[in-house]
C-alpha cells in the first residue's frame, strides 16, 4: 500500500497523553504527525477543569523538569491556585489549578501547532498496520494509509467507548465526539488483550440559578505557586469557588431512583466495567457509605467568562431528571439549572502488563500505549505517560537507549512501574503513599531529580538550564553562608526568637542550625541578616533540604542499599517457565510480565521475598 505521506511517529489522540507524546518527538527532530477526531477538541477537560492535587501536583512538576508543555498550559491559563495539604510536610504538598475550560486547550493547540516537525490531522484511525519487524503505519476510516516507524496510542475514554444517561446509552469517545471502535477491533487482531473500564463526569449548573451565599467560600492562595519552573510569577486574578454539603434528602431521591441507574438496576444493569475507586459517583458513595449523611460537593467555575459551574463531587451516570431532583435538594441549589447532565462512559483498556517499562508493546516493536488505554484516570497521569512514550518513541528511532525514571527519581516512576509490573484492576491513580521514597520525591526538587535527563533530550532550553544550575548553586552558598553567621544569647536575641516562636538560645548558634528547627522559618531569619530574593522553588528546595536533611541522608542510604537488587538485570532470554526451585504460580506470573529487572520481579503479585532469593541465584547461575 503506497502511503499518502510518511511520518518518523504517529500520535493517535490528541487529549493530555497525546499532546505530550507529539510535542517531545518533534522537539527532538522525529517527523510527527498527530491523529485527532476532532481538532477543536485538542487538550479538551472532559471532566473537572483543574490541574494538579495531591501528588498529581508531583507529575505536573515532573513533566515540566522533563520538558513537557502541562505545567506552562496550566499556569498560563487558570484561574484559582491553590497548594493542598500546606499545613504538612513538603513531600505531601499538593499543588492544584482551576484551569480555564476554554484558554487551556486554546493555549496547548497554539503550541502545537507552532511546533516544528509537527503536523495535525483530523481524522478517525481504523487500524494500525504491521509487518514482521513491527509498525508500518496506520489507516483511516476513509482507507488512507500513512507509514511510520513508530505509533503511540492515546486514545483515553474513546476506544469503543458507550455513553450513559440513565437507561439511555449510545456509542461515544465523550460527549459529542464519536467513539474508535474499528481501532479497538484492531488491537484485538493484533493479539492484545482488552477489559473495559468505566468513569463518570459531573452535571453543571448556571452560576445565575444558585444561591453562592449559602456555600463556604474556598478562595486561592494569596501567593499563588506556580507549577512550571520556567514561571516566575503568577499575577492573575483569581476566581471563587465554594464548597455545599449534600443531606438526606439527596441520598433518599437517589435510592428511589436506583433502578433507573445503569450501574445499579435489578433490572436493566448496563455498566459493567470497573469504576474508579478513589473518585465514585455519588450513587457509589450513598449505596457503600449509608452511614454518611452528607458529601461535599466543590462549586468550580468551568471559566473566567462562563456562567457553567462544575459540581465537583457528583459524577453520576442517573438520567437527567433525577439528576435535577437530587441537585434541588442541597442548599442554596433549590433552584438550580443543570445546563450540561453528568454521563457515565464505559471504554476498552489494553492491561498494562503487556508493556515494557519504556511503555512501548512487548508484543509489537514500535507501538506505544499511553493514557487511559493503560487503565489510569487523570489528566496529569495520561499526560506523564504521553511524554515518556514520546520520548521513548523518538530515543529508539535514533538509537539511543530508552529512558524509564526508577521509582527513587519520580512519580512518573512509581507509575509506569506500577502499571507494568502490578497491572490494574480499577482506573489507576496516583497518590502520594504509593511512592516508597517520599521524602525525596517532593514538588520542589522535582526539576533536581530529573531535568538533566530532559536537558540530555534537547527539551531544555538555557534559560530553564541556567536558573536550574543556579539552584543548585545557591544551596550550596546559602548554606555556607548561613553556617558562618552566629548569634549570641541576648535578652534581644532571644525576644527575637521567642516572637518567631521558638525557644531562645543558651549558647551561641549559626543561622543554619536555627533555620533547622521546625517552627523557624527561612523568611524570619531577616531579623539577623538579609535573605536573598530567588524563585519560590528554590527558596523552597533550600529550606526542605535543611530542614530534613537527616531524614533525607537515611532515604537516601535505603536507595542506594535496595539499589543493587533493584537494578540486577534479568538477561532478555532468560525462561521463567523452566526456572526449577519457583513455584508454578510465580512462574506463570513471571512469564507474563518478563520483568527487566529483579526489583520489578519483586513487586509482581505473586512473587515472594523467598522466590528473588531462588530467581537470583538462578540468573547467578544462568550468566555463568
Amino acid at each position: 500500500m503506497i502511503p499518502e505521506k510518511s511520518y518518523d511517529i504517529i500520535v493517535i489522540g490528541a487529549g493530555h497523553a497525546g499532546c505530550e507524546a507529539a510535542l517531545a518527538p518533534a522537539r527532538m527532530g522525529l517527523k510527527t504527525a498527530l491523529f485527532t477526531i476532532n481538532i477543536d477538541h485538542i487538550a479538551h477537560l472532559s471532566c473537572n477543569p483543574a490541574i494538579g492535587g495531591l501528588a498529581k501536583g508531583h507529575l505536573v512538576r515532573e513533566i515540566d523538569a522533563l520538558g513537557g508543555e502541562m505545567a506552562l498550559a496550566a499556569d498560563r491559563t487558570s484561574i484559582q491556585f491553590k497548594v493542598l495539604n500546606s499545613n504538612k510536610g513538603p513531600a505531601v504538598h499538593g499543588l492544584r489549578a482551576q484551569a480555564d475550560k476554554y484558554e487551556y486547550p486554546a493555549y496547548m493547540r497554539r503550541v502545537l501547532q507552532n511546533t516544528d516537525n509537527l503536523e495535525i490531522k483530523q481524522a478517525l484511525v481504523e487500524s494500525i498496520t504491521t509487518d514482521d519487524k513491527g509498525i508500518t503505519g496506520i489507516i483511516t476510516d476513509t482507507g488512507t494509509f500513512y507509514s511510520a516507524k513508530s505509533v503511540i496510542v492515546t486514545t483515553g475514554t474513546f476506544l469503543n467507548g458507550t455513553i450513559y444517561i440513565g437507561l439511555q446509552h449510545f456509542n461515544g469517545g465523550r460527549l459529542g465526539d464519536p467513539p474508535s471502535k474499528g481501532l479497538s477491533i484492531s488491537l484485538a487482531g493484533l493479539g492484545f488483550k482488552l477489559g473495559r473500564m468505566k468513569t463518570g463526569t459531573n452535571p453543571r449548573v448556571d452560576i445565575r440559578s444558585v444561591d453562592l451565599d449559602k456555600f463556604t467560600p474556598q478562595p486561592g492562595d494569596e501567593k499563588p505557586v506556580p507549577f512550571s519552573f520556567r514561571t516566575e510569577n503568577i499575577n492573575t486574578d483569581q476566581i471563587m469557588c465554594w464548597l455545599a454539603r449534600t443531606n438526606e434528602n439527596t441520598a433518599k431521591i437517589i435510592m428511589q431512583n436506583l433502578d433507573r441507574s445503569p450501574l445499579y438496576s435489578s433490572t436493566d444493569r448496563m455498566i459493567f466495567g470497573i469504576g474508579p475507586r478513589y473518585c465514585p459517583s455519588i450513587e457509589d458513595k450513598v449505596v457503600k457509605f449509608p452511614e454518611k449523611t452528607s458529601h461535599q460537593v466543590f462549586l468550580e467555575p468551568e471559566a473566567r467568562n462562563s456562567n457553567e459551574i462544575y459540581l465537583n463531587g457528583l459524577s453520576t451516570s442517573l438520567p437527567r431528571d433525577v439528576q435535577l431532583m437530587y441537585v434541588r435538594t442541597i442548599e442554596g441549589m433549590e433552584k438550580a439549572e443543570i445546563t450540561r447532565p453528568g454521563y457515565g462512559i464505559e471504554y476498552d483498556y489494553a492491561p498494562p502488563t503487556q508493556l515494557s517499562k519504556y511503555l512501548e508493546t512487548k508484543l509489537i516493536p514500535g507501538l506505544f500505549f499511553a493514557g487511559q488505554i493503560n487503565g489510569t484516570s487523570g489528566y496529569e497521569e495520561a499526560a506523564g505517560q504521553g511524554l515518556i512514550a514520546g520520548i521513548n518513541a523518538a530515543l529508539k528511532l535514533s538509537g539511543k537507549a530508552m529512558f524509564s525514571p526508577g521509582r527513587e527519581e519520580g512519580y512518573i516512576g512509581v507509575m509506569i512501574d506500577d502499571l507494568v509490573t502490578k497491572g490494574v484492576t480499577e482506573p489507576y491513580r496516583l497518590f502520594s503513599s504509593r511512592a516508597e521514597h517520599r521524602l525525596v520525591l517532593r514538588n520542589d526538587n522535582a526539576d533536581i531529580r530529573l531535568m538533566e535527563y530532559g536537558r540530555s533530550f534537547g527539551l531544555i532550553d538555557d534559560k530553564t538550564y541556567d536558573t536550574f544550575m543556579f539552584k543548585q548553586e545557591f544551596y550550596k552558598t546559602e548554606k555556607e553562608r548561613l553556617n558562618k553567621i552566629y548569634v549570641r544569647p541576648s535578652p534581644e536575641t532571644n525576644t527575637k526568637l521567642t516572637d518567631m516562636g521558638t525557644t531562645a538560645l543558651q549558647s551561641e548558634s549559626s543561622l543554619l542550625q536555627l533555620l533547622r528547627r521546625p517552627e523557624v522559618p527561612y523568611e524570619a531569619l531577616t531579623v539577623f541578616t538579609e535573605i536573598p530574593k530567588v524563585l519560590n522553588h528554590i527558596s523552597e528546595y533550600f529550606v526542605s533540604e535543611i530542614k530534613y536533611e537527616g531524614y533525607i541522608k537515611k532515604q537516601n542510604e535505603q536507595i542506594e542499599k535496595f539499589k543493587k537488587i533493584e537494578e540486577k538485570a534479568i538477561p532478555p532470554e532468560f525462561d521463567f517457565m523452566k526456572a526449577e526451585g519457583l513455584p508454578l504460580e510465580a512462574r506463570q506470573r513471571l512469564n507474563e510480565i518478563k520483568p527487566e529487572t529483579l526489583g520489578m520481579a519483586s513487586r509482581i503479585q505473586g512473587v515472594t521475598p523467598s522466590d528473588i532469593n531462588v530467581l537470583l541465584l538462578l540468573i547467578k547461575k544462568f550468566s555463568n
